[in-house]
């Protein structure tokens, strides 16, 4: 056996596992890889912190993995992440690894049937990957047929934890962790590309009789890994009524016209505007946000993956986690109020060494958003000079309001809405015990 296959065997993955590593060209652990793998199989809690990119996933899945073909039985684990996309994508990881094992995993997200998910279930399967909404549904509603299973579960995972343990979540959350065994009885399992002070203080129990208990570890501070030096980040001031013609001039300008581009804005309205206008206006282009069916988000993922679209109009739904190939160019179209959130968005881009540009339109409300965020990175961002206002004026404005205008009456025609909220979430300002 080769020196790469056995840095995985020697860190205690069993040897069926690093043979299916090997066959998807994963020889060698990464940084979070090898610091969290032998903790975990010593039957520690884990909280690991690592950019996106890193090999978090494998950090979790193959020490699970490797003690569940010790003694394969009914629901082993459960992997609970904040978006559909991330439960797919880790699902596909988990049946792959797996695949040489017979092993069962479920996806239970939104957007699919509810009964076919209870039948699922019911068959006990070793490994469930889910939203914590879905999940949360079928504990109260599909009965203990279905979901009797959770109570024996060996180790639950947090992917994404920073987001998860939000406001957002935590009616549905605490559903879910109500329906495990105690803390003492299961691993928990916590990664996160940004280790916030919610994640840092979460309390997780003491193993009993001496047990080791909990593991930390973080690449590196997300302060230094946040911006590559790979990694150009510009501003663009722009008038609120005219950003869809700057944006449309930038992304039809020769320096762009053939790079892959994430656009990403705050609402899902804005979202369905740019995508209908840049589709009028001949741009190859795809979205993904929360009012799409979920195969609609399914194969925009897939179109852009295969560069059948060019440029992608996401909410914050992509900006985490995903594995989205080469991305020359982010677009902040709406600044969010969140600095870190700029961070995983311009993550998108400039990964393993390449290049790529992170742009920021800025109107006169962003002003103080755009200084939290240079404070945040400790950069300062330099001005865009490749559009100029006469040159958007003459060439983009009255075809790109055109554009925008037959879009907004098909919108309305179709009573295309924002999703209202079925449940009002629960605050808890002690933070989650789990």
């Amino acid at each position: 056996m080769n020196s790469s296959l056995d840095s995985f065997k020697r860190i205690g993955i069993s040897k069926w596992l690093v043979e299916s590593l090997n066959a998807m060209r994963i020889d060698t652990p990464t940084d979070i890889q090898r610091a969290c793998i032998p903790e975990i199989l010593k039957g520690r809690d884990c909280i690991g912190g690592a950019k996106t990119g890193s090999g978090k996933t494998i950090a979790f899945a193959a020490p699970m993995l490797t003690k569940w073909s010790e003694d394969p039985s009914g629901m082993f684990g459960i992997v609970l992440t904040p978006t559909r996309e991330l439960a797919m994508q880790i699902a596909e990881q988990f049946t792959a690894l797996g695949s040489s094992m017979n092993i069962r995993v479920a996806l239970v997200v939104g957007g699919e049937s509810i009964v076919d998910q209870a039948i699922t279930l019911q068959k006990k399967p070793h490994f469930i990957i889910a939203t914590p909404g879905r999940l949360a549904h079928h504990i109260m509603n599909s009965g203990e047929d279905t979901v009797g299973g959770l109570s024996r579960v060996k180790f639950l995972v947090l992917d994404e934890a920073d987001i998860l343990l939000t406001n957002t979540f935590s009616s549905d959350l605490t559903t879910c962790i109500r329906r495990l065994p105690p803390k003492d009885k299961r691993q928990t399992l916590l990664f996160t590309a940004t280790v916030t002070d919610q994640v840092q203080k979460l309390q997780i129990a003491p193993k009993p009789n001496g047990k080791p208990s909990l593991f930390s570890y973080q690449v590196e501070s997300l302060d230094n890994v946040a911006i590559p030096s790979t990694l150009s980040i510009a501003y663009l001031l722009v008038p609120e009524h005219v950003k869809e013609a700057y944006l449309f001039q930038i992304l039809a300008s020769e320096k762009y016209l053939e790079s892959t581009a994430i656009v990403f804005v705050n609402r899902t309205a804005t979202a369905e505007i740019l995508r209908r206008t840049l589709k009028h206006l001949d741009i190859k282009v795809a979205s993904l946000h929360s009012q799409m069916a979920q195969q609609e988000r399914t194969n925009s993922l897939h179109r852009f993956r295969a560069n059948a679209a060019r440029v992608l109009i996401a909410t914050d739904v992509a900006s985490r986690g995903l594995d989205i190939p080469q991305v020359q160019l982010v677009v902040n179209y709406d600044i969010s109020a969140n600095p870190d959130t700029f961070i995983h968005r311009a993550g998108r881009t400039a990964r393993a060494g390449r290049h790529g540009d992170a742009l920021c339109f800025v109107t006169q409300r962003d002003i103080t958003r755009i200084e939290a965020i240079e404070s945040r990175i400790n950069t300062k961002m330099v001005e865009f000079t490749d559009v100029h206002d006469t040159a958007v004026i003459r060439k983009a404005l009255n075809k790109v309001t055109a554009a925008k205008r037959e879009s907004l009456m098909a919108m309305e025609k179709e009573g295309f809405g924002e999703r209202r909220k079925t449940q009002a979430r629960k605050k808890d300002g002690k933070g989650f015990r789990i």
